[in-house]
C-alpha cells in the first residue's frame, strides 16, 4: 500500500512544526503580557489567530471538506474551551508561575489529550512522563496553567472530528469567536488595552502559536490521529522552557532534563510504532480530503484528478490487512 510510510512522516513533521510554533509563545506571552489583563491577553492571542487565518486563506488553497450545520455546536464548544477558557487561564497562570515553570506545566496538555483520545476514540497511546515541579511559582498559578492544559486537551480531542474540514476556516472561526467573547468580558470587567508594543507582540504570538500552529495541528491529526499528534506536540513545553531561560527566567534543573529525555523517548516510540492487522471497512459515504494512490480511494474522475482533493464519495465494503494509523478510515476499535 503506497500510503503506509508517508502519512506518519508527514503527520509527524506537521505536529513538530506546530509544537515549535506554539512552544516559543508561552515565555514571550509571560513577558509581553506581564501588565496585561488575562482576558485581554486571550483576546489578542486569538485575534492574531483569526488574522493569520485570513492571511492563510489568501495564500494557501482550501485543503478540506466544507463546514456544515452539524459542525456548529462543536465549533462553538472548541471556541469556548480552547479560545476562551484555556488562554485566559494560561495568561493568568503565567503571571504567577514564571515563563519557564509555566511552559513546563504545559506538558500536561499531551497527557490530557492522549487520555481523552483513548477514552473517546480508543486510539493506541504511549503516555510519557514529564516534570513541571520546582520553585518560582504559586499553587494557584500552577493550577491555572494545569486548567488551561485540560481545556486544551478537551479542545484537541473535540477538534479531532473537524480534522477533515478546511483547517484555515476552523482556525478563523474559532479565533474570531474566542477573541470576541474574551474582548467583551475584558471590556465589561474594565481591563485596559496594552501599549502598542505588547499589543503587537501578543497579536504576533497569536498568529504563529495559535493560528499557524493550530492549522498544522489539525492537518497532523488528519494524518496520524489525536493521541500521536498530542505526543509529538509534547515537545512544545520544553521549547518554551528553553526560551524562558534565554529570557532570564531561571535555569533548567536535572529533573527537567530527565523529563525532556522521557518525553523524547515517548515521541520516538510513537513515531516508530507499527500497527498492522486484518480489518474491515464497512460501506460508507462521506466527504474528506483524499488521494487516489492511498489504497482506499479508487473511484474515477472525468477528467482525472491528481493530488489531494475533497468531495462527497462512496466506499464499498472492504476487508484487507496493512499497516495503518488512526486516520478517518481507521478509527475502529481493538479488543
Amino acid at each position: 500500500m503506497s500510503e503506509r510510510g508517508s502519512p506518519l512522516a508527514a503527520g509527524a513533521a506537521l505536529a513538530l512544526v506546530a509544537a515549535l510554533s506554539f512552544g516559543v509563545t508561552a515565555p514571550v506571552i509571560a513577558v509581553a503580557g506581564a501588565s496585561v489583563g488575562p482576558l485581554t491577553t486571550a483576546s489578542l492571542l486569538y485575534a492574531g489567530a483569526a488574522l493569520s487565518a485570513l492571511v492563510m486563506s489568501r495564500v494557501a488553497p482550501s485543503s478540506g471538506a466544507p463546514l456544515g450545520r452539524t459542525h456548529v455546536g462543536r465549533l462553538l464548544l472548541i471556541a469556548l474551551v480552547g479560545a476562551g477558557i484555556a488562554p485566559t487561564l494560561l495568561a493568568w497562570g503565567l503571571k504567577h508561575t514564571g515563563a519557564t515553570a509555566g511552559s513546563l506545566l504545559l506538558n500536561l496538555e499531551a497527557v490530557f489529550t492522549a487520555a481523552l483520545a483513548w477514552l473517546l476514540y480508543r486510539e493506541a497511546i504511549v503516555l510519557t512522563l514529564g516534570g513541571a515541579h520546582g520553585g518560582g511559582y504559586t499553587g494557584l498559578g500552577a493550577a491555572a496553567v494545569i486548567g488551561a492544559t485540560l481545556a486544551w486537551g478537551v479542545d484537541n480531542t473535540l477538534s479531532r472530528q473537524l480534522s477533515q474540514q478546511d483547517p484555515v476556516l476552523v482556525v478563523g472561526i474559532k479565533g474570531a469567536l474566542g477573541a470576541a467573547a474574551t474582548a467583551l468580558l475584558a471590556w465589561l470587567l474594565g481591563e485596559q488595552l496594552p501599549a502598542a508594543g505588547p499589543l503587537l507582540v501578543l497579536l504576533a504570538c497569536g498568529a504563529s502559536g495559535y493560528g499557524l500552529s493550530l492549522r498544522l495541528y489539525l492537518l497532523a491529526q488528519r494524518r496520524i490521529g489525536a493521541a500521536r499528534t498530542g505526543s509529538i506536540f509534547a515537545i512544545a513545553p520544553f521549547v518554551g522552557a528553553s526560551v524562558g531561560v534565554l529570557l532570564g527566567d531561571r535555569a533548567l534543573g536535572h529533573g527537567t532534563a530527565l523529563s525532556a529525555a522521557l518525553f523524547l523517548g515517548g515521541v520516538i516510540l510513537h513515531l516508530t510504532e507499527r500497527h498492522r492487522h486484518a480489518h474491515l471497512h464497512p460501506a460508507a459515504d462521506h466527504d474528506h480530503p483524499h488521494r487516489h494512490d492511498d489504497g482506499h480511494h479508487d473511484h474515477q474522475h472525468v477528467p482525472p484528478v491528481v493530488g489531494e482533493h475533497s468531495h462527497p464519495h462512496h466506499h464499498d465494503r472492504l476487508e484487507h490487512d496493512h499497516e495503518h494509523v488512526p486516520d478517518v478510515h481507521h478509527d475502529h476499535l481493538h479488543e
